[in-house]
């Protein structure tokens, strides 16, 4: 790497470091963990994950979409029990790496990755929304977005001489400044445009509490380096022979893959490097996640905010996100007593946010557009995520998904349009062996001695069992006086599979 790339990288990292920094703490603060292991997890992220990437452009770390199931966890399980969890999920995904499966997590369902982000999305706005008034969130999603008003209640009327109205007072500056640095940034040019919003909106948060001598939650950080490292003990391990807790290990190890390889996928698509290698990437996640269950962190994943603004701020190659987690190390080490000027409801704010953003209006109407079995499997995840949890709500999606497979697979409709001389028959859905008694049926029941266009351009697939059932039958039909055409040249322009012999 020659001085000029270096300094492009160097530059770059410096932009994902700023963005990285709120945004690991208030992670950690969702999950209801210290501040500390995030900032770790982003360290790891970086140092660790980073180098072995097969993304090099994606920056890992702690990310929202986790924040929910970690503090699942931490409420059910205690926080001893994350670290054995988070080793055992590494080991699995550095396994599946190694096995080549980082390609069958392209397979979820579309409509089943969009509730699980707009899920996520309810539950971190929920949740930090109590956060960003100095309050204490629910465990539970549903009671959390229905306390909000009451959340909205103690930030304007402090009737009871709490400080809840003067967190709300910083969140809310917070937030403004975030939106309107958001507005303005897409507006100029130069150098300006890479301040990061979240760091610009936080430090605001920062100089009002500070003018002020605000009596309100500040973030926490151990003043020793040692006191960042919490290994895990024999009792912790020994919680591994509780099946629940290897059903949690198996949760986070899908929800963080799956997650790292979109995120990866979508990195590519808005640069023009080196693709991504997904079963290498999936080998540096469990890399970076059995780290960090060892060191006592979070878990980590790849995260769209920092690899956005790594490609934007030209980031070319792994090393600027290598050099990210090196900017973070330092800075928990040299000035720790800088990030305790931080509010806690400033992170609150930015997640509260992110929350909202995650929670994309244009993607029900598109679902509509494509199906309306799509958009309810999406509404019915969504609401289960929030009723329930991330994970029994994601395995409702993706059964609703399987069902929706099946009856697509076994739906085939058969629509006869009479002429004087010809009969047009179209069929739609799909033309499976499950729908041969459908089709043969009706066949059988057309009028002898006519000529029979048989239409296949509505129909989504067509195996080999449906194929020799049209070509019988025509044989059959055209022996006892008729005509058939097949007409298979749209399924041929599809590619779907069409024998000569049929034809």
């Amino acid at each position: 790497m020659n001085r000029s790339n270096f300094l492009s990288e160097a530059l770059a990292s410096v932009v994902v470091f700023l963005v990285a920094l709120p945004l690991c703490m208030g992670i950690a603060i969702a999950s209801g963990v210290p501040p500390v292991m995030g900032l770790v997890s982003g360290i790891i992220g970086g140092l660790v994950v980073g180098v072995f990437a097969g993304s090099p452009l994606q920056v890992s770390g702690p990310a929202a979409g986790l924040a929910v199931i970690v503090f699942e966890i931490v409420h059910t399980h205690g926080l001893a029990a994350l670290g054995p969890i988070l080793i055992v999920a590494g080991l699995l995904q550095v396994v599946a790496g190694k096995l080549h499966l980082g390609q069958w997590f392209r397979a979820v369902a579309p409509a089943v990755i969009y509730a699980m982000l707009a899920g996520i999305g309810v539950l971190i706005f929920a949740s930090q929304f109590h956060v960003m008034v100095d309050d204490v969130p629910n465990s539970n999603g549903i009671i959390n977005v229905l306390t909000i008003p009451s959340a909205v209640y103690k930030g304007i009327f402090p009737m009871d001489g709490s400080v809840h109205h003067l967190a709300a007072a910083v969140g809310i500056l917070t937030l403004g400044v975030l939106v309107g640095w958001n507005w303005l940034r897409a507006k100029i040019s130069g150098p300006l445009r890479l301040v990061p919003a979240p760091l610009l909106a936080v430090a605001s948060g920062v100089v009002a509490a500070w003018v002020f001598k605000l009596p309100i939650a500040y973030v926490t950080v151990p003043a020793d380096l040692g006191e960042f490292v919490s290994f895990p003990t024999v009792e912790s391990m020994a919680l591994l022979l509780n099946p629940a807790i290897l059903g949690s290990a198996l949760a986070v190890a899908a929800i963080a893959s799956a997650e790292a390889l979109l995120c990866a996928v979508a990195v590519d698509r808005i640069h023009d490097g080196e693709r991504t290698d997904l079963d290498q990437e999936l080998f540096a996640q469990g890399i970076g996640n059995t780290l960090a269950g060892l060191v006592g962190a979070l878990p980590i994943t790849g995260v769209i905010v920092r690899s956005t603004a790594n490609v934007e701020s030209g980031g070319k190659t792994r090393w600027s996100a290598v050099m990210h987690g090196g900017w973070l190390l330092i800075a928990v080490a040299a000035v720790p007593f800088m990030l305790e000027l931080i509010p806690v409801a400033s992170l609150a704010a930015v997640l509260v946010a992110i929350g909202w953003r995650l929670v994309d209006p244009s993607v029900p109407r598109a679902l509509l557009a494509r199906s309306r079995g799509e958009l309810a499997i999406y509404l019915v995840t969504v609401a289960a995520i929030v009723s329930t949890n991330l994970l029994e709500g994601l395995l409702i999606g993706v059964a609703l998904s399987v069902i929706k497979l099946a009856w697509s697979f076994s739906n085939l409709q058969v629509d006869v349009v009479e002429g004087e001389l010809r009969l047009d028959v179209h069929l739609s859905g799909s033309g499976t062996f499950v729908g041969l008694p459908t089709l043969a049926g009706a066949l059988k029941a057309l009028p002898e001695a006519r000529e029979v266009h048989i239409h296949l351009e509505s129909v989504d697939y067509v195996d080999h069992a449906c194929f020799e059932l049209l070509a019988d039958w025509r044989k059959q039909y055209e022996s006892q006086g008729g005509a058939v055409v097949l007409e298979w040249d749209a399924l041929e322009a599809r590619g779907t599979y069409a024998p000569r012999e049929a034809a």
